[in-house]
């Protein structure tokens, strides 16, 4: 079967540090090359796959202050299109923009929605010409038709366990009041345990008014966008992961990479948060800052390895694989496609 992997153009497949879209495409990729599909990866031109890679964006536009990312968007999805009939099913991993010009992808055309930017976009998504995957049972839109729930699978080989966990808190994601950045750092005040935070700042007012404030380089570090290389030892040494999120979480990757490498996690109770943590299990499902700290304080009584188990059981990367070969062979068997 040959496959056309539509990749996001952000960021480079695989990112250096953030992308989290970028990561899942990677790994989907490298997956089904291993497997024995002919498999296309469109992403940006400094991309590194195991796939035969091709795309007109050279790198990506969210590292590059010189491209616009509107017009290579459109310009990589238009590009990918006019090659679809070589294929035998099209896999997008971006938003909703090819949904719009889905009549003109000449192949199956398969989607994973990775979250919605926003409720205005359904439209896009109720006239295409599509199936769909969601990521969590917790982000299915009332009314799209979708072939199955896939949660997303990571490489745990680059997330080894660490039995000694740590004594600090660590806040992992985009700095944004999405992520609660700032409640993070009000449960570790109130915890009396130091912080640290990773991520890109994606609202800079934000930073500068309920973050950067209260970082000193010992209770608080920001780190900044953190890569492969030092994410597992950050990770691994924290005494709990904090998720205070303010919002509907699609999935949440850093999560399931926490408790992969043994460190359990706080976080409120929104989202895909009930379908990846087992409360009281792998860490404890919340509602309010005050019942984080009450729940940082017997967090560490919690079995690491228990962590570790229940994402080698759930969250591997082969599984995720796996599933998605299942969901193209049939979509191939509906559209009488070869395979």
């Amino acid at each position: 079967m040959k496959v056309a992997v539509l990749g996001p153009v952000a960021w480079r497949t695989p990112p250096r540090h953030y992308g989290p879209w970028e990561l899942v495409t990677s790994l989907l990729t490298e997956g089904l090359v291993a497997r024995g599909l002919d498999v296309t990866l469109f992403a940006t031109l400094d991309s590194r796959t195991g796939a035969s890679l091709d795309g007109i964006c050279p790198n990506g536009y969210a590292e590059d202050p010189g491209l616009d990312g509107r017009v290579w968007e459109a310009m990589h999805i238009a590009y990918a299109f006019e090659r679809s009939g070589e294929f035998d099913l099209v896999h997008s991993h971006l938003d909703w923009l090819p949904l719009a010009f889905s009549a003109h992808c000449r192949a199956p055309l398969l989607t994973t929605v990775h979250g919605f930017s926003g409720r205005g976009i359904l439209p896009a998504y109720a006239r295409a010409r599509s199936s769909y995957v969601s990521i969590s049972d917790a982000d299915r839109a009332p009314g799209l038709d979708y072939v199955a729930t896939i949660h997303h699978g990571i490489d745990l080989t680059e997330l080894p366990y660490a039995p000694g966990g740590g004594t600090g808190l660590v806040a992992f994601g985009r700095i944004h009041p999405d992520k609660g950045t700032a409640e993070a750092i009000e449960i570790a005040r109130r915890a009396n345990l130091p912080l640290t935070i990773c991520g890109i700042v994606q609202d800079e007012s934000y930073f500068i008014e309920r973050v950067r404030p209260h970082i000193d380089g010992d209770r608080v570090r920001y780190l900044g966008s953190v890569g492969p290389a030092d994410r597992a030892e950050i990770l691994g040494s924290s005494l709990a992961l904090l998720h205070p999120i303010s919002f509907d979480e699609p999935f949440g990757l850093s999560v399931v990479e926490a408790m992969a490498c043994g460190t359990p996690v706080v976080a409120f109770r929104r989202g895909s948060m009930p379908e990846v943590v087992d409360d009281g299990v792998t860490g404890f499902l919340v509602h309010t800052v005050e019942e984080a700290v009450r729940a940082v304080r017997v967090v560490g009584s919690l079995d690491r390895a228990a962590c570790r188990k229940h994402v080698e059981e759930r969250f591997g990367v082969d599984r995720m694989v796996d599933e998605y070969v299942r969901v193209y062979r049939d979509i191939a068997s509906t559209e009488l496609s070869p395979w």
